[in-house]
């Protein structure tokens, strides 16, 4: 206890550090309240609608995060940049006029791409997914893109505003939504599409939410004598589209499971699978928690010049990282089997293997710290970019290779290899380019300074 009090002690008494504990508090119980209602939701549809169900739902909902990626251009990362860089240069209602620059691009896109995708739905069911049933939820999926990708550029938005409260609460929004439509359609009107119905219509809602609170939120900072820096569309995508090649990679790596998975085995081992990632990702709450307040953090240190500041915030973050990360590590791992079961059902157990490979690639990235967001907010957008496209192209090869003969497990372990390679890789580049680096790991008395 008095070694536990001493921890505390160094994190609460830092006042550099105190922005990003304050605002990791608050967005650590906005995961946290999201998780938890998502995880009904997911028992839920596991208990009523069976695995085949929750595959489905697995698949449509990568089919809508891919699609997102490229309709939101890079932009949703770029944004975490861009607002505190113009807050700090200029004026809020310069960070505004970029804000509504990116906005109305991603819903012409969105809208273009939504089109394209509704036509070519029964196509992609049938000759990729080799799953002619599900044209109509890939479909029905299409109409919703837009809502997707504005969901997404808000909830990205609202961080880089620190709006830390309002982003707790667009994490819990969504969950909240699907999990009280989920439960209305099953008990009123049974039907084995309701699980989908109920996300599409929890991504339209939190959409429409979002981009008010961002309006608003704006609008009542702004100063008619504010000085205004007009960034051209092109310099915006400069920056974007680098950003753009890490998420569509970094989407490989962690979809690449399910959509292989739909491609050569059937929707009930996707389900399992999903169930597997939803378990493992308990795991990675303080890393997420953390980004939100990080991120833009990042940017205001890096664009100030202070470096000093900046390396210390971010190896500060990755020990409470640690810290917070270690203990649901070693419950998933000692207990994840009986969890896993008497939650989900007996069946769900299957998931168990794969649930630990998927924890240990994710304790990797928890240890590293936030390597991605401070590359791409100091400038490294373009390494980071490289470093991706290399992890996400192995991680493809060796999921085709293990996935038809091992499926699940094959999937997890893919996964599990390319998590470790991207944030060994990414510490040793921060190293070599700024001599110290982020990384914790204290039971090996690693610490790089």
């Amino acid at each position: 206890m008095p070694a536990f009090s001493k921890i505390t002690q160094r994190f609460t008494s830092d006042r550099k550090f105190s922005e990003i504990l304050t605002g990791s508090a608050f967005a650590l119980g906005g995961r946290v309240a999201a998780t938890i209602l998502a995880l009904t939701a997911s028992i839920i549809t596991t208990r009523f609608y069976g695995a085949e169900a929750m595959g489905i739902l697995a698949m449509v909902n990568s089919f809508l995060l891919l699609a997102s990626i490229f309709t939101v251009l890079g932009t949703g990362t770029s944004i975490l940049r861009l607002i505190p860089e113009h807050i700090v240069k200029h004026s809020i209602t310069s960070a505004f006029r970029v804000y509504r620059k990116i906005q109305y691009l991603v819903v012409a896109v969105s809208l273009v791409c939504g089109i394209l995708l509704f036509f070519s739905s029964g196509l992609l069911a049938d000759k990729v997914f080799s799953k002619p049933h599900l044209s109509f939820f890939f479909a029905l999926a299409a109409g919703f893109v837009v809502f997707k990708s504005l969901a997404d550029l808000n909830t990205q938005a609202v961080r880089g505003m620190r709006l830390i409260r309002v982003f707790a609460f667009m994490q819990v929004l969504p969950s909240a939504t699907m999990l009280v439509l989920l439960i209305a359609m099953t008990l009123l009107i049974p039907n084995p599409g309701n699980p989908v119905y109920a996300q599409l219509a929890a991504l339209g809602g939190t959409a429409v939410v979002g981009a008010w609170i961002m309006d608003r939120a704006f609008r009542k900072k702004m100063r008619p004598d504010d000085a205004v820096h007009l960034m051209p569309l092109k310099e915006v995508m400069s920056i974007s589209l680098p950003m753009l090649m890490t998420a569509s990679m970094a989407f490989a790596i962690g979809q690449i499971g399910v959509i292989l998975l739909g491609m050569f085995r059937p929707e009930r081992e996707v389900g399992y699978y999903s169930v597997s990632v939803k378990v493992a990702s308990l795991t990675i709450f303080a890393l997420e928690a953390i980004n939100t307040m990080a991120a833009p953090k990042f940017s205001e240190l890096f664009h100030t010049g202070k470096m000093d500041e900046l390396f210390h915030v971010a190896r500060k973050s990755t020990r409470l990282i640690f810290w917070t990360t270690t203990p649901i590590l070693l419950v998933l791992l000692v207990l994840g089997k009986p969890i896993l079961g008497f939650i989900f059902g007996d069946e769900f157990t299957a998931a168990y293997l794969s649930m630990v490979f998927l924890v240990l690639g994710q304790f990797v990235n928890a240890v590293s710290g936030s390597t991605g967001h401070f590359m791409n907010m100091t400038g490294h957008q373009n390494a980071l970019k490289n470093v991706i496209l290399v992890t996400a192209i192995s991680n493809v090869l060796l999921s085709l290779i293990l996935i038809p003969y091992f499926g699940i497990e094959g999937a997890a372990f893919s996964a599990m290899v390319s998590q470790i390679f991207l944030n060994v890789y990414a510490l040793m580049y921060i190293k070599k380019s700024y001599g110290k680096t982020i990384g914790y790991l204290p039971l090996l008395r690693w610490r790089v300074r």
